[in-house]
Parts: C-alpha cells; structure tokens; sequence
C-alpha cells in the first residue's frame, strides 16, 4: 500500500548536510523525510543546533513567532531558540533547537578532545521537550513521530506522560530508530532530574546507573514500534530489539523508502483494528 496524506515528524540527533556524525543516521534522517515528502505526505524535521553547524554557511534564521518560550530543565530556565535552514535542492526545510547554554559550544555530544558532555542527558531533556513545545506552537498534529538515535529517547516519555492528553499528540504513533553507537555513561542524578519534572519514579528504575544504551532501550520501551537502523548493534541492544514485543522493522540497507513508507502504513493500520 502507497503511503498518501500522512503526517511525519522527524526527530533525529543528526541531519546531513548540517551534521555528518553518525553517519548512517545523518543520511538516513536527511534521505527518508525526503521521499516520504515526494510521495504525497506532509513533514517537519527537527534537530539540535549543535554549535559545530556553520550558521552562515547553511543559511540558518531564527524564527521569531517560534522562538521565545522557556523551559525548566534541573530546576533552572533556559531559553528556547528555534531556528530554519533549507536542504539544498530539496523541498525539505530543517527546524533546530537551540540554547546559549546546552548548545553554543562547538562540538556535538562529544568535547574537542572526544571526552562524552557531562550534561548531556538535559541536553537531550531540552531537545526532545522544544521539539514537542514547537510542534503544538506551529499547531501540526503527526500521526507518526519517528525518532532517531539515543538523544531523542526522551520524546517518548514526554508523550506518554507529559503531553498524555494533549491533541496535539493522542493519536501519533511512536517509531523509535536505533543505531550503532557508543555505549556512553550519563549522569548519575538523571533520575532526580526527571522527578523534578514530574515523572514517576517506577518509569524509570531502569535508568538509575544510565548509559546511552540504556536511554534506548527506555525510548524502545515507551514507542509503539521500533526500527533497527544498523546492520550491527551491541549484544545487549541488539536482544533489546529482538525481545521487544512490537512491530520491528529489520535493518532495511538500500531499501530505505520502501521499507520504512510500509512499515508506517502497518503501524498506522494495526493501531485502527
């Protein structure tokens, strides 16, 4: 079945040509938006503002009527920045999340000297929470929010216990991409802070020593399908996948499109019967 008016929302940690690390996952979240916009249905794509992104040379613009809202991570305001670019000889425009504090620096996830960011986990916090604000400001209701890679791992627990309620999202189904990356230690308050926003503990008892791989599986846990979005992963990812008792989608390689326009067509489908 073609897969026609559906409404997709893209979150992914990187985008080519803006971000190029990891690679696998940049192309993917640059190729797949892309065909899935020229076969008849409605996008938005968002990903963080890293400071490593070349502003000028990428043409990025604030927008104003999007900017401007605060939000409370760790019990601290931080001021939500929301930025455009288009892709090169695409229809396909790019939103980024940013923020002074969480995303001047000049690197990524990692500093210059490959050390991973102690605070990485409220980055990842601040990102998947803008992305969910900015959405319900442009008043876009998905029926598909397809996340990409460990950073967005927090989308999930947002919908499902932040925004349960919210139109805006009630119907949207979660798919949940997961990729060949470094197992990384995340800090060891992430759980406090997460209480700090309301979350019930007992969601999150997986998460109190958290690594990357473990932000993951809880993404994995809380979406309604998963993709496998490496043709390797770590032993204990690739079991996570394997024993997760909901639609997943094995790695696709080159049938990129294809793959993935069925799989949001089944997912759609199983959630009318």
């Amino acid at each position: 079945m073609s897969l026609k008016n559906v409404k997709v929302l893209t979150i992914s940690q990187s985008i080519s040509p803006f971000m190029d690390i990891p690679e696998e996952m940049a192309k993917v979240s640059r190729n797949l938006p892309q065909g899935i916009l020229d076969r008849g249905n409605e996008i938005r794509v968002f990903m963080p503002k890293f400071g490593c992104i070349n502003e000028r040379r990428h043409q990025l613009h604030e927008v104003i009527r999007l900017s401007g809202m605060n939000l409370i991570i760790n019990d601290t305001d931080h001021a939500l920045l929301i930025k455009v670019a288009s892709v090169p000889s695409a229809r396909m425009q790019v939103y980024f999340i940013d923020n002074e504090e969480y995303f001047k620096r000049k690197a990524s996830t990692y500093t210059p000297d490959g050390d991973f960011y102690p605070d990485n986990d409220e980055r990842a916090l601040f990102f998947g929470r803008g992305v969910l604000e900015t959405v319900r400001k442009l008043g876009w209701v998905p029926d598909i929010i397809h996340c990409h890679g460990w950073m967005t791992a927090f989308v999930p627990l947002y919908i499902r216990h932040y925004f349960a309620d919210d139109p805006h999202f009630e119907n949207a189904k979660l798919v949940f991409s997961v990729y060949d990356q470094k197992s990384e230690p995340l800090d060891k308050d992430m759980v406090k802070k997460l209480a700090m926003e309301g979350f019930d503990k007992n969601i999150l008892k997986n998460l109190a020593k958290p690594t990357t791989d473990d932000l993951y599986k809880f993404g994995m846990g809380l979406s309604d399908a998963v993709v496998k979005a490496s043709p390797k992963l770590s032993k204990g990812l690739e079991s996570a996948v394997k024993s997760v008792d909901k639609p997943t989608l094995a790695y696709p390689g080159d049938d990129l499109l294809d793959a993935h326009a069925d799989f949001y067509h089944s997912v759609l489908e199983a959630a009318l019967v």
